[in-house]
């Protein structure tokens, strides 16, 4: 396996090419905590907390604390991990930013779909990166985060085409603002703040008119998004830590740990410790 890297004061950022022989280091922890684009080709298997993805199209992955488990792939594919200290501070602009559409939206689709064309753009700024790690000349940090941020912008344009502009979501560019934002309170928010008036105040806005925004797009309530990353969140503490349903609840802001049994059982079908003894596979996607 080769790994390069970049490392200066707090910053950090870095490549590791990987195939079906070291999946596990991928599947570790080593990159729980940094920001992550996964570059997978057709052939790979993999899932994204508990949704399973098989690859049959070129596809890039955003992700940041979601769970990642490479389960499949032959041929050889990228990872490129950095940390906000590296590219997300707030200068950036906030659509091609960390907290963008790509990294965290309510409508939880983690991926890019990528054309043959596409794919050999991003292949080589994949290769323009690798070339600067491996010059490490005293300019290299800044035309790394350039083909970071062209990488990004190219993504966002085909995420929007892919998902924004179909039959069964239409959102208008003046919108957008509206729903990137409400993803980001809401992934900063959730743990304390579980009602729309919450957002809808950090918004600007009266929690009428955000919930009438999304129900005019047919997409579901701000307060079932906001009930769905709690969910999420409780999931992924029931499946990958040892935390009792008390403490659990007590992390996600509910002091009354049995209301909170009670809204994951009626919400899922299954208690809490059911989930955790007896969950096995989630949702699959063919791509």
């Amino acid at each position: 396996m080769q790994e390069l890297i970049f490392e200066d004061h707090y910053k950090k950022l870095g490549l590791e090419m990987f195939s079906d022989e070291n999946l596990e280091t991928i599947n570790g922890n080593k990159f729980k905590y940094d920001i992550k684009i996964l570059f997978v080709t057709q052939g790979y298997e993999l899932s994204v907390d508990f949704n399973h993805y098989k690859i049959s199209t070129p596809s890039l992955f955003f992700l940041t604390s979601q769970h990642l488990k490479i389960e499949k792939g032959k041929e050889t594919s990228t990872l490129l991990y950095y940390n906000r200290d590296f590219y997300c501070i707030q200068i950036h602009d906030k659509e091609v930013a960390c907290d963008g559409l790509l990294f965290h939206n309510v409508f939880e689709i983690p991926f890019v779909e990528l054309t043959e064309t596409e794919t050999s753009v991003i292949r080589g700024l994949f290769q323009n990166i690798k070339d600067e790690l491996q010059w490490k000349d005293s300019s290299a940090e800044e035309m790394i985060r350039t083909y970071v941020k062209q990488m990004i912008i190219r993504a966002t344009r085909n995420w929007k085409k892919q998902h924004l502009n179909n039959d069964a979501v239409k959102i208008p560019g003046s919108e957008l603002d509206i729903f990137r934002d409400f993803s980001r309170y809401l992934e900063i928010h959730f743990k304390e703040k579980h009602n729309v008036a919450d957002y809808a105040e950090l918004l600007h806005i009266f929690p009428k008119t955000l919930t009438h925004k999304f129900k005019n797009l047919n997409l579901d309530s701000p307060n079932q998004f906001i009930i769905n990353r709690i969910l999420l969140e409780a999931k992924r503490l029931l499946f990958y830590t040892d935390k009792h349903v008390k403490e659990i609840a007590y992390d996600l802001g509910y002091e009354d740990p049995a209301y909170f049994n009670r809204l994951f059982t009626n919400k899922t079908g299954s208690t809490p410790s059911n989930f955790k003894k007896n969950y096995s596979s989630g949702k699959k996607y063919n791509i």
